[in-house]
């Protein structure tokens, strides 16, 4: 992928919550460093992905206490992080329209 809006998300969820920061850290490296051009191709690196519907894809983080949703354009090679937090505070959202 060769753009993430926006790596500050990222940053003030470990900043909240420190436990989260190197799993965090990993998801970026490994979603800057790939070529995903489908959901499936997500998947296949991430097994545990729950692909919703509008390009959006949930990731389980650190063991599926927090969670991160994101929105693929996978045509430009852009990801949008929509939320990421625990997963209580998840179950508190409409992931659909976040």
């Amino acid at each position: 992928m060769e753009r993430i809006f926006a790596k500050s998300a990222l940053r003030e969820c470990w900043d909240k919550h420190p436990d989260t920061e190197q799993y965090l850290k990993t998801w970026y490296d490994t979603a800057l460093n790939s070529d995903w051009r489908t959901p499936h191709e997500v998947k296949q690196t991430y097994v545990n992905a729950s692909i919703l519907k509008d390009s959006r894809i949930v990731f389980n983080i650190k063991g599926n206490s927090h969670r991160l949703v994101a929105k693929f354009n996978f045509q430009k090679q852009w990801i949008f992080i929509r939320f990421i937090g625990t997963h209580n505070e998840y179950d508190k959202i409409d992931v659909n329209t976040i």
